[in-house]
Order: structure tokens, then sequence, then C-alpha cells
């Protein structure tokens, strides 16, 4: 297991690593267009700027199908649940989106009436856009009906094979934490066409759905970086428990092995 993890782990990283760049320039871009547009909010489109209000969180939990992976799925779900336990404590009314069979289980005991939609079993064998698509499609669609206020996903950030973040991820109203590195925040003046407000609208859902693939991309690495170094340690320790048995093993059969030639020679010795 841990060499076919080390296998997938090594596809997994390069196809997170190539997703990164495109989402956080996506992310630079609809920052710089929302600048624009706050001067006038009531023409924001509504994934901007949200409902105005803070009532109801919708929390959308990346986690795997398989486990053992080490605390990969029992990181983020103690995380979900501290999520949660803060935001009722605030008086939020929370709601739950549940992505990978170990998230849905966990859930479905931890969460009870919170969880209001499961996809298991969705991410296989690879994350595929259109399978990001279906997650923002739900997530668009209960935004439009009113049920939530403020969407955040939580997802494992990929560090390396040894180590992987909880990271959570602000959805709707859109925030930007992105660094603009590039020169394209130096203050110039932009035209667009057509005007900002029609350009929001069309990619804020857009970037909806790339910010989920990027998330979904992003655990997967992470579920195998996690279950590669779990297995060498399950190796690892398979092997030192092999060789302390081995001694007892030893030690008695060679306990047994004096005992009876002693009975052999005392039984001689006596006659």
């Amino acid at each position: 297991m841990k060499m076919v993890a080390a296998a997938k782990l090594r596809r997994a990283q390069e196809a997170a690593e190539a997703a990164r760049p495109y989402a956080e320039r996506m992310e630079r871009m609809l920052g710089s267009l929302a600048a624009t547009v706050a001067a006038n909010p009531e023409s924001a489109p509504p994934m901007l700027g949200g409902t105005g209000k803070d009532d109801t969180h919708l929390i959308v939990m990346i986690s795997s199908d398989r486990g053992l992976c080490g605390g990969f799925n029992s990181n983020l779900v103690r995380q979900a649940n501290k999520m949660i336990a803060e935001l009722e404590a605030a008086g939020k009314t929370v709601k739950l989106i549940a992505v990978g069979r170990k998230g849905v289980s966990a859930m479905r005991r931890e969460a009870g009436s919170r969880l209001i939609e499961e996809y298991e079993e969705l991410a296989k064998p690879m994350p595929a856009f259109d399978q990001a698509e279906l997650v923002a499609g739900k997530i668009t669609d209960m935004f439009e009906a009113g049920e939530f206020d403020v969407c955040t996903i939580l997802y494992n950030k990929f560090v390396s094979a040894l180590e992987q973040v909880v990271t959570p991820l602000q959805l709707i109203p859109f925030a930007s934490e992105a660094t603009d590195d590039d020169g394209a925040g130096d203050g110039a003046a932009y035209e667009f066409e057509p005007d900002e407000e029609e350009i929001l609208s069309a990619l804020l859902p857009r970037n909806l759905a790339v910010q989920v693939y990027r998330s979904m991309l992003e655990s997967f690495a992470s579920e195998q970086g996690a279950r590669m170094t779990a297995m060498d340690n399950a190796t690892r320790n398979a092997g030192d428990m092999i060789e302390s048995l081995s001694l007892v093993y030893n030690r008695t059969r060679q306990a047994a092995i004096t005992s009876e030639l002693i009975e052999i020679i005392s039984g001689a010795e006596a006659l």
C-alpha cells in the first residue's frame, strides 16, 4: 500500500501544484474586479457580497473515501466539529455537505440533522472538474434558494508527504486573501469589456467550481501522502514487533530445551 500510495502521490501532487496558479490567479483577478464594484454594492452580484447576513453557515468538508491514512480524516472531522461548536455557540445555524465516504460516515454520527448532502465515491479514481462542478452546482442552488448566508470549504492542504494542513476557505461571500505579486496590483487603470458586474456574474460561479476542484486535488494529494507515511510507519512497527516477538520466542524455546536437557541429565545420573 505504501508503494501504491507513493505512485499515486506523484501524480496527485503534480495535479494539485498545476491547479494552484490558475486558482490563485483567478482569485486575484476577481479580487481586483470586486474592488472596482465595491463603491456600488447595490449592483454587485449576490455571490460577491453575500446576503448581507451572517445567520446560516454552510460547511463543505472534503474527506477521503478510503481509510488507512493516519490522522488525515480524524483531524478534518475534529476541525469541522470545532467550527460547528464555535458557530452554534455564537447563535448561528450550521449546515454541512460531506464529500468522501469517511467524512460522510463520521458526520452521520456526529453532525446529525446538520448533514444535508452526501457525496461518496465521487473522486474516483482521481478528482475531475465535472465532479467539482457537481458540488459547486449544489452550493449555487442552495445559495440562490436562500438556504445559507456564508459558505466555507474545509479540506487538507498538501504541504508535503509528511505534512497536511486542515484549511478553511470561504467561498461565499467572495473573500480574497491572495497577494498579487506579479504587478497587477500596481494601481494601474483597467478598462473592462463588458462591464465589471457582468464579468463578475459569469466568473463567480466559475470560480466556485475552480476552488472546489482545487480543494479536491489538494485533499487527494494529502490523502496519498498521509497513507504513504502511515503505511511506512506500519511497516516499521510491524518489523519491530516481529523482531521483539522473535526474540521472546527464541528465549522461550532455548529455556524449554535447557529444561529438557536438565531433566534428561538428571534422570541419567539417577540411574
